[in-house]
């Protein structure tokens, strides 16, 4: 018999691959917000078997083994509470996030990259509060001059974020995909308007 064949007989069939479960923490709410705490549904089902984590929504969607037929979770929630970050990891992404995803110059969305705001040809360092968000015409612009020097501003002072702040905008930047089985535990804790 064919390699191939076989490997792709017990290969995850295309349907069930997107069902991801979210993951709260033991106080109900997301692990994270950036990115938004999610296991594959196999790392779900596995836990809730190994008594870890408790199902609390579920999807439509059936697996079968040979003793059993189960739905896939949607939302399971962590029976121990694990403690949050204390500090932010500083990662591209995080940086994007900070700067919600805008040019720190411009304020222009997409095609970001990063800016060392005093250059590190002029001993600027790589952190936090050095390196912004910023658009590939406006990161050209300024290049290695001062912000002095290329006539520019910024939209706000960089500067470490803290988890909370992080969880914030990872709320007001959701993944592209939300069950709607998820929403009551993403923003139950947001502010409500009047």
């Amino acid at each position: 018999m064919d390699g191939d064949f076989r490997t792709s007989f017990v290969r995850e069939p295309a349907g069930l691959r997107p069902y991801p479960a979210l993951v709260l923490n033991a106080d109900y709410r997301p692990l994270s917000y950036y990115p938004l705490s999610l296991w594959p549904w196999q790392e779900a089902i596995k836990a809730a078997f190994l008594d870890r984590v408790s199902i609390v929504a579920e999807y439509d969607q059936v697996v079968r083994s040979q003793r059993a037929a189960l739905r896939i979770p949607s939302v399971v929630v962590l029976k121990e509470f694990v403690s949050p970050q204390k500090r932010v990891a500083f990662t591209r992404f995080n940086l994007f996030l900070r700067d919600e995803f805008r040019c720190q110059y411009c304020g222009a969305k997409g095609d970001l990259t990063f800016d060392h705001v005093v250059p590190r040809a002029r001993g600027g360092v790589t952190s936090w509060q050095n390196v912004v968000a910023a658009c590939s015409p406006c990161n050209l612009h300024k290049g290695s001059k001062t912000l002095k020097q290329a006539g520019m501003r910024l939209a706000r002072i960089p500067r470490e974020p803290t988890p909370a702040e992080m969880q914030r905008h990872g709320q007001r930047f959701p993944p592209n995909h939300l069950h709607d089985s998820w929403l009551d535990y993403l923003y139950w804790d947001a502010e409500l308007e009047a």
